[in-house]
């Protein structure tokens, strides 16, 4: 303490210490952002219902109080367990999931013997519910460091599941019995971002190789020979998943969630390229060798090639012909022409839906909301002390940001057309299912990084509840 002479005396022991500072809680703004994200989505059905019919569809009072109910039972199990969670994660996802099923309600009317929004609220009341039991059960984030190679073998059984099964559309991804379908590799890559985090934690400081490169370039290392092994076996069973099942989005998923969480565990910019690397080669060797993968790739370097021959656009063609037709403001919702695209409409394709009829600045708006989705939980992340949290989170919020790119890239050019669903967007169960358990997770990891007295590392949590 200091006098008024400016005399400085040495500290009493006996002093309190001052008060920890207490980060707001900011659940009245989750709950107003909430009501927001609600209207905004029976807005949207109306909106459609208006554009087809002239008229506010009946259903529009009972979808409003469906998706209300189930995000005031979110909200509730947050403050009552996360009172220190992210405030915008819920909101965000609460919109985009409401967002896509005014979409698929859309293209339902273009195809009424083939229902899909029905299935895809269920599906919804489901990853709530899920949300909801995450949110409840898991108290510290750090219990699920104790699974970590049970949810590794468990991903990998995920990943072969569906070698069992017929293909569907030239991708083994899909398991189908009696008319039930699931995709195992979506719930697989959660289980992937748990071993990841937990693995690279205990083992960040090994894999921070040391000593002499075997190549470098000023500031770029490439690791020496010793330590390249894990990466590799990731590679290998990266290109495995794309031989076997010919899915190129679940590989580039599997491999670049890997990478990332390596970069950022040990900070070193070689992983990075010996990533970048291995990836191209896996992509051209397969790209080349595989034939379902072959015509996806020679279908994004000559997207036109089947109106040139005489055979019509194809489904990436019509898909670009979408988002020209949406120009800057869309064509208004119901007002489109997205169906063209054809039985991909309501799931791969459904971003070029949302680019024709919302437009340019509409589809800015949902990258924009990803993109949030992902900044917070880096934020969470870097706020986190204990390494596992930090690379959970991380690795979390980077499976959205990896799912974006190759989806939004698939369907306009940017890079070949992958299978994978959109996040909260697009018609899928599995999907929705595991988003919701994703901004679950977010949310834990959120809390306790917002927390004043919890975010210290401890070593091992206690456990669930």
């Amino acid at each position: 303490m200091t006098t008024k002479a400016g005399t400085t005396l040495a500290a009493d022991p006996s002093d309190p210490s001052p008060p920890a500072t207490r980060l707001p809680r900011r659940r009245g703004v989750e709950f107003t952002l909430i009501v927001v994200a609600v209207l905004l989505s029976v807005y949207g059905y109306c909106a459609v219902g208006l554009a087809r019919t002239g008229t506010v569809p009946p259903g529009a009072a009972d979808y409003g109080a469906g998706l209300g109910i189930l995000a005031l039972l979110a909200h509730l199990a947050v403050r009552w367990r996360a009172p220190y969670g992210d405030p915008l994660l819920l909101p965000i996802a609460v919109l985009l999931n409401g967002l896509g099923l005014v979409l698929i309600h859309r293209l339902d009317l273009e195809t009424p013997g083939d229902p899909a929004a029905p299935a895809q609220l269920n599906w919804s009341t489901l990853g709530v519910a899920l949300f909801i039991a995450v949110v409840v059960l898991l108290r510290d984030h750090r219990a699920l460091q104790a699974y970590a190679y049970v949810s590794g073998a468990g991903a990998l059984a995920l990943l072969a599941l569906p070698i069992l099964f017929p293909p569907v559309n030239g991708a083994r991804i899909w398991m189908r019995m009696d008319g039930f379908s699931i995709q195992p590799g979506e719930f697989a890559k959660v289980l992937l971002a748990v071993f990841f985090a937990s693995y690279l934690a205990a083992n960040r400081t090994a894999l921070a190789y040391s000593g002499r490169q075997i190549w470098r370039f000023r500031r770029l290392q490439l690791p020496t020979g010793r330590v390249l092994g894990p990466i590799v076996a990731i590679w290998l069973l990266s290109v495995g998943v794309l031989v076997l099942e010919r899915d190129l989005g679940t590989s580039l998923l599997f491999f670049g969630l890997f990478v990332i969480l390596l970069y950022v565990a040990t900070g070193r910019t070689g992983w990075i390229a010996v990533g970048l690397l291995l990836a191209c080669v896996g992509a051209f060797a397969v790209g080349t060798l595989e034939p379902h993968v072959h015509s996806r790739v020679e279908d994004w370097l000559h997207p036109f090639a089947s109106i040139e021959a005489g055979d019509g656009p194809n489904q990436l063609a019509q898909s670009l012909f979408a988002f020209a037709a949406g120009g800057v403001l869309g064509t208004g919702l119901g007002l489109g022409h997205s169906i063209l695209i054809g039985f991909a409409a309501k799931s791969d394709f459904i971003l070029a839906t949302a680019g024709e009829e919302l437009g340019l600045a509409g589809l800015s708006a949902i990258f924009l909301l990803y993109a949030l989705v992902v900044e917070r939980g880096y934020r969470a992340g870097l706020a986190l002390r204990d390494p596992f949290g930090r690379l959970l989170a991380i690795g979390l919020a980077s499976i959205v940001a990896l799912q974006v790119f190759v989806i939004a890239g698939g369907v306009t050019g940017l890079i070949p057309l992958t299978g994978m669903a959109m996040p909260f967007l697009a018609q899928g169960g599995s999907s929705v299912v595991t988003n919701w358990i994703i901004v679950a997770l977010l949310m834990r990891l959120s809390d306790s990084a917002r927390r004043p007295h919890d975010n210290r590392y401890d070593g091992p949590a206690e456990g669930l509840a």
